[in-house]
């Protein structure tokens, strides 16, 4: 970590933004203070130069108002529980524009905070609305309080020096030490809970352990309360992160979990610097920043599993996390996306990041095709993202075959998120859950998250006989992960392939997903999903689309003065099913045209069985308005297998000031699907050009090889998937595939 000059001010130094603490007890161990030069030093006109202006703005108003400390009575969103919540970031704030100026103001502002919780915190018994799960006290649930026991404890660490020692043990013997015993010894099911609750109770006692010099709280929040290392941080460094970063319940709280990860490790760097923190697992924890921001789109990310769907990479904790990967690796990428975010965060990173801008060292962030592989040892599937450009708006597919995600994870293995030109195409719902907003649940999960957005029907994926993966059990779910049978990242002709068993007793599900060059510019998206079975089943393709609806060749009958829901279980409850079709051939040209914003796009789909249609909208038996107004089609199909061949393509433009209009349609004159001697045959007919041909093989092994003959051209490739593009022999490289 690249060092920054030493405040010999102070005999015990603190970082903030490491937001960590040196022991006073260990005056050796180096640490990088902010004090009176910090702000002169600074450029004028840099971000971090507003940021500290705006924070002392915002701080002086809280000041001179004064502080609430109330009794708590709310669960999230209720007054209460949100002055608290503000309170413990005021003082983090104050102590760190106390170390910042050192204008004793600030001093005082946080220790009276501090003084008002030490005399409030004793005389607490359980939060009234408390989660039994997670108990608590200042707060409805144990996971609140470890997140304010975090930011107090950093704030207090900042003025402990300067306080009278009848002012520390006020506070370190009613409050402090009471709330680290609390989150640890008295919640043992949070505390050593290999889960995002348990990494902020790990960091909070954690971090108060260095604060106040305490070994004991320091060695069970890295080893769990026994000390065994079966539990605590490390562990959870161990479990919950694959080897390319990737945490186990996906991007949302990814970025929630990253806050307790990398300040606790900056506390351990400080503290510990033996430990070698930010190398252990292979840098793991640098990887898993960059890997977060390679999750999102148009600055948003992926709204999988439970999942918060304005979220984005101006959070918070993903600007300590650009500023702290900026500091330990110098990567210019990384300034771009701190350009993004519009701020810094007021810590000696933050200042290294905005002083780095200013000089105009920024670089693009190389968003590109990757796979993420899930679980620790990267054996649990993992989540693809195939691009077909650099930018953060280019046309992206995110496909699911990963692990369940534990229990926020969805239903939904082998799901298909369509991103383009900034916009979401084929969307994913998230959670059912309004954050915070008291009238919602007390802002918790909806009931409707687990009758709706967790139910397989819900997401882009196959839904066998109108029921969930795994029979909705999460934790039989969490027991088999999906396979990566494939994945190529050959610009222009990329692909991924995977499957899932044991998702239905008696049912194998594959997919194929690939982005290939469009001649005339773009992608086509191209979407194969199977279904096998010895036996009958009812097979649905939903496609939760954006837009509105522009034109279509399905025979629908529109219902027009009757709607009547779509089952009633597994998420069908919720669909009023305003259309039908008449049944449509095997192998019939399907053309679906749908307007996002200024693009037109078209669905062109092939079943190998006849199938009917179905348009849908969410909202029926939601007599709450939990739910959203949203819209889907749903292909449905019957028989001991089936096949779903699908391609998205964007055309035309719609401009609306200029009352431009240009809709070309799609440019595919066919899709065929045929199966020969256990090898599926997709032929992608574009009208202008050779046919796309995309092979699926049943043998998936990655060595098997394969010959097939179509008309008059030969077909060889290595492994379960061969691609070949229009443009003559394969550019799939990596999969051996040539043409003869």
């Amino acid at each position: 970590m690249r060092k920054i000059a030493q405040s010999i001010s102070r005999a015990c130094a603190f970082s903030f933004g490491a937001i960590l603490v040196a022991s006073c007890a260990s005056p050796s161990l180096s640490s990088p203070s902010v004090s009176e030069p910090l702000v002169t030093e600074t450029r004028r006109d840099n971000m971090f130069t507003q940021t500290i202006a705006s924070l002392r703005e915002a701080v002086d108003k809280r000041r001179v108002a004064g502080v609430p400390v109330p009794i708590p009575a709310d669960p999230g969103g209720g007054y209460t529980h949100e002055q608290h919540k503000q309170n413990g970031k005021t003082v983090y704030e104050a102590g760190m524009l106390y170390e910042l100026t050192g204008e004793i103001e600030y001093l005082d502002f946080a220790a009276d905070i501090l003084a008002d919780y030490a005399d409030l915190y004793p005389t607490l018994d359980l939060h009234p609305e408390v989660k039994p799960s997670t108990p608590s006290r200042l707060f409805w649930q144990g996971l609140n309080e470890a997140v304010w026991l975090v930011y107090v404890s950093q704030g207090y660490a900042a003025i402990r020096d300067d306080l009278s020692d009848a002012q520390r043990s006020d506070i370190e013997t009613n409050l402090l030490r009471p709330m680290a015993d609390f989150l640890s010894e008295g919640s043992p099911q949070t505390f050593n809970r290999i889960h995002n609750h348990g990494t902020w109770a790990a960091a909070a006692v954690g971090m108060t352990g260095y604060t106040l010099d305490d070994r004991d709280l320091v060695d069970k929040a890295l080893y769990g309360l026994d000390k065994s290392g079966d539990a605590g941080f490390l562990k959870q460094v161990e479990e919950l992160f694959s080897p390319d970063g990737y945490y186990a319940e996906g991007p949302y709280y990814q970025r929630y979990a990253l806050m307790p990860f990398i300040l606790f490790a900056q506390a351990i760097d400080r503290n510990d610097p033996d430990m070698e923190i930010f190398n252990y697992r292979d840098q793991v924890l640098v990887k898993a920043i960059t890997a977060t921001i390679q999750q999102s789109y148009a600055g948003k990310f992926f709204p999988i599993n439970d999942a918060i769907r304005e979220k984005g990479l101006s959070t918070n904790e993903l600007r300590y996390g650009v500023a702290i990967a900026y500091d330990l690796t110098g990567e210019p990428s990384l300034l771009s996306i701190a350009l993004q975010q519009g701020s810094v965060v007021p810590t000696p990173e933050g200042r290294a990041v905005a002083e780095a801008i200013a000089a105009g060292e920024a670089g693009p962030f190389p968003f590109k095709t990757l796979q993420l592989r899930d679980g620790p040892q990267g054996d649990r599937g993992a989540l693809v993202i195939l691009r077909n450009g650099s930018a953060d708006d280019d046309a992206a597919i995110v496909f699911k075959p990963t692990s369940q995600g534990l229990g926020h994870g969805h239903f939904d293995r082998l799901g298909l998120i369509y991103y383009d030109n900034g916009d979401e195409i084929v969307a994913d719902y998230g959670a059912a859950r309004f954050l915070n907003v008291a009238p919602k649940n007390g802002g918790r999960y909806l009931p409707e998250n687990t009758s709706w957005a967790k139910q397989t029907v819900a997401h882009n994926t196959l839904v066998v006989d109108q029921r969930s993966q795994f029979g909705g059990d999460w934790r039989l779910a969490e027991e088999r992960p999906s396979e990566v049978l494939a994945f190529d990242d050959t610009p222009g002709a990329s692909f991924a392939a995977a499957q899932i068993t044991g998702a239905y007793d008696g049912v194998d599900v594959r997919r194929v997903v690939a982005m290939v060059d469009r001649p005339g510019g773009g992608s086509y998206v191209i979407d194969i999903v199977l279904g096998e079975s010895d036996g009958t089943h009812t097979y649905d393709l939903p496609v939760h689309f954006k837009g509105q609806l522009i034109e279509t060749n399905l025979p629908f009958e529109y219902s027009t003065d009757l709607l009547v829901p779509m089952g009633d279980d597994d998420g069908y409850e919720h669909l009023w099913k305003t259309a039908e079709t008449r049944v449509v051939p095997a192998n019939a040209h399907s053309e679906v045209s749908i307007l996002v914003r200024d693009q037109f796009y078209t669905l062109t789909l092939a079943t190998t069985g006849e199938a009917t249609a179905y348009l849908t909208r969410l909202g029926a038996n939601d007599p709450d308005n939990n739910l959203r107004n949203e819209q889907a089609m749903i292909f449905r199909t019957q028989g001991k297998s089936t096949a779903f061949a699908s391609v998205y393509e964007r055309h035309g433009r719609y401009d609306n000031d200029e009352e431009v209009t240009v809709f070309s349609g799609s440019s595919i004159a066919q899709i065929d699907i045929h199966e020969r001697e256990g090898i599926y045959i997709i032929s992608v007919s574009p009208e202008t050009t050779n046919p796309i041909m995309v092979f699926v093989a049943k043998e998936s092994g990655e060595s098997s090889s394969h010959v097939v003959r179509v008309g008059q051209k030969t077909y060889k490739w290595q492994g379960p998937v061969g691609l070949f593009a229009s443009s003559g022999p394969s550019r799939n490289d990596k999969s051996g595939g040539e043409l003869e």
